[in-house]
């Protein structure tokens, strides 16, 4: 009898403690297809802990990068970027794998391939049916609303609606 109450409280014990550890939060994986001028999806959502995997596509006629950020900052009164880069401030640093042989590492930190000065971190897309994978975790300090967008030819791209929303949740 000691023996079964005993195993029913050690029981009852790896149960308490399983209910308390909480499910594991599912990885995310969304692609995102870049044309003239658009994101699609354009509205993303992540959770704080989630391992996130997006797919780049070009399938546009025009070199397309993609940024996240808040606070687009200007430059010559045009969009230039964001103030604060998403992947900065959450302390992240992506991994990025291009699917094309154009360039090795499919990131630029500066936009020194770009017209104009980019600050943070953006993925560049070369013309025509390019495609590039990134991954990265959700840190606590991205929660909250995001913005993703291009600002290739001086912000013109922006300014067309190839922009998006991302929703970080904790």
């Amino acid at each position: 009898m000691k023996r079964f109450a005993l195993a029913a409280l050690a029981l009852s014990f790896v149960i308490l403690l399983a209910a308390c550890g909480g499910a594991p939060v599912e990885p995310v994986r969304y692609t995102i297809d870049m044309t003239e001028y658009a994101f699609n999806p354009n509205t993303l959502e992540f959770k704080v802990g989630q391992d996130i995997e997006i797919t780049l596509t070009n399938s546009g006629q025009l070199a397309h990068e993609i940024m996240f950020g808040r606070d687009v900052m200007k430059m010559n009164n045009r969009p230039a970027g964001f103030q604060t880069d998403l992947f900065a401030a959450g302390g992240v640093e992506p991994e990025v794998v291009m699917m094309e042989s154009h360039d090795e590492s499919g990131m630029d930190n500066h936009g020194e391939e770009d017209e104009m000065q980019h600050e943070g971190f953006m993925v560049l897309l070369p013309k025509g049916e390019s495609q590039a994978t990134m991954k990265f975790k959700v840190t606590p300090q991205m929660a909250g609303e995001w913005e993703m967008g291009c600002f290739e030819q001086d912000g013109v791209h922006y300014d067309a609606g190839m922009k998006g929303v991302v929703t970080i949740s904790r």
